[in-house]
Order: C-alpha cells, then sequence, then structure tokens
C-alpha cells in the first residue's frame, strides 16, 4: 500500500500520515514483525481527530529498504527513543501489535528514565505475551519456506504478496531480523513502568494465550486491565472500529489517569 507521508521529524524512524485535527495526546505506534509505519494508516486516519498519531518504520523496509534491519529489541528501543526527542514536550501514549508491544515497552522504560520529563502516560499490549514470557519458537533459524508458513499461518500478510517471489526476497529477510529481534529478547526480572497498561487480544489468537496477555500486569506499578476482541493474532484488521472505539476511550482514561476496571469483551 502506497500512502502519503508528512514527515515531521529529522530522522527515517517517524511517520506522521495525518495532521492532529484537535490538541491531545500523542499516540506512538509500533508495527508487528515484518510490518510497517503504513500498517497504522487506517488507525491514524480514525483517531487524527482526537490524537497526534505517529507511526514507526523500521528500517529494512519500503522507503528504508536500502538500510540493515535491526535484530534486537533494546537497540531498536534506542533508535525510537532518540527519534522521538522532537515529540516529547506533550504527553505520549504507546501502542504496539505483536513485536511492537515489547519495543513499545523498551521505548517507554528509556521514556521514564529519560532526562526529557516526560514519560508515557499509558501502554496498549497489543496481540503478545508479557515480557516475562519468554517465548522462543525458533521460527526465526527456519529456512525460506518456514517463515513463509508462519506468515501464511498468521493470516496477516495478503496472500497475493505470499505468491510473489519478487516481493518476497524483499521481505523475508526484514522478517528474519525481526523474529530474531522478539524470539531473543530477554527482559529483565521485575522491570515495570509507572504508567497504566492495556492488554489486548484476539480470543481466538494461537500463540497469545489470556494468561499471556493479564502477565503484563506484573509490569506495571500503576493500573492495569485486558481487553479481548474475537480473532485470531491479527483481529486488527477485520475489528478495526471496534479497536479504533477502545483506543479512543483508553486515550481518554490516560489522560485521566485510569483504567477500565478488569476485562473487557469486546
Amino acid at each position: 500500500m502506497t500512502v502519503p507521508v508528512r514527515r515531521y521529524d529529522r530522522s527515517r524512524w517517524i511517520r506522521r500520515y495525518h495532521e492532529p485535527v484537535a490538541d491531545g495526546p500523542t499516540l506512538v505506534c509500533f508495527p508487528h514483525a515484518g510490518g510497517s509505519a503504513a500498517t497504522y494508516f487506517r488507525l491514524s486516519a480514525e483517531l487524527s481527530h482526537v490524537a497526534e498519531v505517529l507511526a514507526v518504520q523500521y528500517p529494512g523496509r519500503q522507503d528504508r529498504m536500502d538500510e540493515a534491519a535491526i535484530d534486537d529489541v533494546r537497540e531498536l528501543a534506542d533508535r525510537v527513543f532518540e527519534a522521538l526527542m522532537p515529540w516529547q514536550e506533550k504527553p505520549l501514549a504507546l501502542f504496539g501489535h505483536s513485536m511492537g508491544s515489547v519495543v513499545a515497552f523498551e521505548t517507554g522504560l528509556r521514556l521514564q528514565r529519560g532526562s526529557g520529563g516526560t514519560e508515557p502516560i499509558g501502554l496498549i499490549a497489543s496481540g503478545r505475551a508479557a515480557p516475562s514470557v519468554r517465548r522462543d519458537r525458533g521460527v526465526h533459524r527456519r529456512d525460506d519456506a518456514g517463515i513463509i508458513a508462519e506468515m501464511a499461518e498468521l493470516s496477516g500478510t495478503d496472500l497475493a504478496l505470499l505468491e510473489d517471489a519478487d516481493m518476497l526476497a524483499a521481505v523475508i529477510p526484514p522478517m528474519r531480523s525481526d523474529l530474531r529481534a522478539v524470539e531473543t529478547y530477554e527482559c529483565e526480572p521485575g522491570t515495570s513502568l509507572r504508567c497504566p497498561i492495556i492488554a489486548y487480544g484476539g480470543d481466538a489468537d494461537l500463540h497469545v494465550s489470556r494468561d499471556d496477555l493479564d502477565r503484563w500486569g506484573e509490569h506495571t506499578a500503576s493500573a492495569f486491565a485486558t481487553r479481548l476482541f474475537p480473532g485470531g493474532h491479527f483481529y486488527l484488521q477485520p475489528r478495526q472500529s471496534e479497536v479504533v472505539a477502545a483506543v479512543r476511550q483508553d486515550l481518554d482514561g490516560f489522560g485521566a489517569g485510569r483504567v477500565p476496571a478488569g476485562s473487557i469483551l469486546e
């Protein structure tokens, strides 16, 4: 998908597709393994009237194809933290899906420890087990056919792309690097954010259980809740309207210092 980009940073890490309509928080969105900033174009369009939506662009894909992909979650977080410097004068909320959840978490830790004075006001961690849950399924060590099979199983990739040899040649290397990053990631025991965390997930996700989501509560010194949506690992796509409504509600809650109580089935 080709989408218009309005650059607002001095790096190649951040995309802002839509001008924010009103004064509100900044929502930084982190893509899944193999994903790009354009994944969040529709979410940005829907939320631009209540927030400034920024999407992270990892190296090794789309307009950053000429750069080597980074296969370490902490290094990705270091670089995103640096790129977010121009936005640290406003409240920042973080949203990550799958691998993006732990990159967002690590970025939040850096914002929390930084000298810029801006801590995240909340984290929405989607489609990924809590940082304390180590799960190396060895997907990054598979051959290309094994990587393609994983992409097909998760149903997050257009089937036409999986049949295009030229596209796969471009997509598989960064996908493998992303998978290596997330599968080798280990969180320091006891590490937590001071802001609220809300875990989102699909109720039919074969790789992320309800318990995996609930364990995100171990990583906040503030409030925690879980939201479940109908669907699998990439529930975000068919449930876009419900996700947008949930994010809007949760951004309001972060701004007021509260989160929904308990677990919510959408």
